[in-house]
């Protein structure tokens, strides 16, 4: 049933546009095989794992905590030109400093140094000298960033950190300023970041209280992560399993256009009651996050 259906959603994506499919371990190994067939292993982006829950199952041999988000592009050549970064988060931003007063403002240091593999080229390989006096080669197996020339240009510009004391070994500053453009979303997203099934529960449960949870709901804030990466304003959000309306609910929240698909009876005692209650202002999910008063209906 799966792939019929995988190969109509193909056709309908836009050439920039994705797809995200949440899978289980029990799935997730053959799905990757259908998805590869049908979209080409070029457009494969990333298997994201998703920790649905933070506490620990005593009754089993292995507690499983994750699933899966297998994503993949129409285009992945185009859609990783368009594709958005996610924004730093306070923590993050926690982390930048500013120890020498550079009038950049405050920035965090990166290794200045990578694996040495195929394709690195031999000018990469030299001995730094440090405003110490100290000789410093790229450690085994590694070699520098940059090109000797393009490192001292990198020294004049003060955007390399040798420490307090000018003797460490060399680090690259990068600056809050040019984070704020945003991160490269990463493989992993933490409960803390997105949620679990037991928060979408609980979201769910105070919109319809009395009733009995879906059994894997998705967080708001997990769709909104998806959403962030993969959409802009009035794009169009298309779910084919709408469930409890949550992707619909979190689209409309964020300025998407959306359409969803639901065959059972909940598309009308769960999904639509829902999104009346988006438009009628509810504050539940990502609301306040993105200052969601109500409207649009």
């Amino acid at each position: 049933m799966i792939y019929p259906r995988l190969e109509l959603l193909r056709e309908l994506l836009s050439e920039d546009g994705s797809i995200w499919v949440t899978i289980d371990d029990n799935e997730a190994h053959y799905l990757k095989v259908i998805m590869d067939e049908i979209f080409g292993r070029k457009n494969f982006v990333a298997n994201v794992v998703w920790q649905k829950s933070h506490t620990r199952e005593n009754r089993t041999d292995i507690s499983t905590v994750h699933d899966h988000l297998l994503v993949f592009a129409k285009q992945r050549d185009i859609w990783k030109n368009i594709r958005n970064p996610l924004p730093a988060s306070d923590s993050q931003i926690d982390r930048f400093t500013n120890p020498d007063n550079d009038l950049r403002g405050n920035w965090a240091s990166l290794p200045a140094h990578a694996k040495a593999e195929k394709g690195r080229r031999q000018a990469q390989f030299f001995t730094i000298t440090t405003p110490s006096g100290r000789e410093i080669d790229p450690p085994a197996g590694r070699c520098w960033l940059y090109t000797e020339e393009r490192f001292m240009e990198m020294v004049a510009d003060n955007r390399i950190w040798f420490g307090q004391n000018g003797g460490n070994a060399p680090r690259v500053k990068k600056f809050l300023s040019e984070v704020r453009a945003g991160l490269v979303p990463s493989t992993i997203w933490f409960h803390t970041e997105v949620g679990t099934t037991g928060s979408a529960k609980l979201e769910t449960t105070k919109l319809f209280p009395g009733d009995i949870p879906f059994s894997t709901p998705k967080p708001e804030r997990l769709i909104q992560r998806i959403l962030q990466i993969a959409t802009n304003a009035n794009d169009l959000v298309l779910d084919s399993f709408l469930g409890s309306g949550t992707t619909a609910a979190v689209a409309h929240k964020m300025g998407r256009r959306y359409i969803g698909i639901e065959m059972g009876d909940h598309a009308m005692t769960h999904c639509a009651p829902r999104l009346q209650k988006v438009i009628e202002g509810e504050q539940g999910g990502i609301s306040e996050a993105v200052g969601w008063k109500g409207g649009g209906g």
